[in-house]
């Protein structure tokens, strides 16, 4: 059986791109020095946010994802990243190619959410293999690629960071329910906000606001 080993040695945005996307650059190792005639590449990458430590500021913003912290020995699990495709030339022994991988920045979607709320260090990924392999020297034969093929790589926050600033700068988006929007929509034509960040901000001080302390109950006057 033809022995494939993976590894992961960079990632980088991808300047040109029609959305947020990364590139990641995958090293094939064949054992032996085999010649591959190609390999049709399928990778899952996971986010395994157990493998790093997290500041006070990013603990506040992974509540939602994982609870309370005193709860997180039990509820920091893997987190779905992404799923590529990649058919991969022919090579002998070695070679080095760039994976695309598609990102979102919907944060209803639980990875774009973690990498929103790190500030700096690393993403501990998993990417684990799958896929077709075509080899031989003298034939051609087609096997699976070992199911437990897979690697680990630390993505430093800031390429996330710098690759959404490129598509999206200084800006986020949000998904909320039509009749949701449609209140806001009212509120902010009510006012005449003229954009929605002063919705937001308008709204989040009036939240922030103390609420007036009830009015006592004067003394009862005596009945004759």
């Amino acid at each position: 059986m033809t022995d494939l080993a993976f590894s992961c040695v960079d990632v980088r945005p991808e300047p040109y791109g029609a959305g947020p996307t990364l590139l990641f650059r995958l090293r094939i190792e064949a054992a032996a020095g085999e010649r591959i005639h190609a390999v049709a590449l399928r990778c899952q990458m996971r986010i395994e946010p157990v493998q790093r430590r997290y500041a006070p500021a990013e603990v506040e913003m992974l509540g939602d994802l994982f609870g309370e912290p005193d709860r997180w020995s039990t509820t920091l699990k893997p987190l779905q990243f992404a799923h590529a495709s990649l058919t991969v030339p022919g090579f002998t022994g070695s070679t080095e190619i760039d994976l695309p991988v598609t990102c979102t920045y919907d944060m209803e979607v639980a990875s774009a959410k973690y990498f929103r709320a790190l500030a700096d260090g690393e993403v501990p990924l998993l990417l684990l293999f799958s896929g077709t392999v075509f080899s031989g020297e003298r034939g051609f034969t087609a096997e699976p690629i070992a199911w437990h093929k897979e690697t680990g790589f630390r993505m430093p926050v800031k390429v996330w960071q710098h690759m959404i600033e490129q598509y999206f700068p200084g800006s986020g988006w949000l998904r909320i329910r039509d009749d949701c929007l449609d209140s806001l929509r009212r509120y902010r034509s009510e006012r005449a906000l003229p954009s929605w960040e002063l919705v937001f901000e308008e709204l989040l001080r009036t939240a922030r606001e103390p609420m007036p302390a009830a009015a006592e109950p004067g003394p009862r006057g005596r009945q004759s």
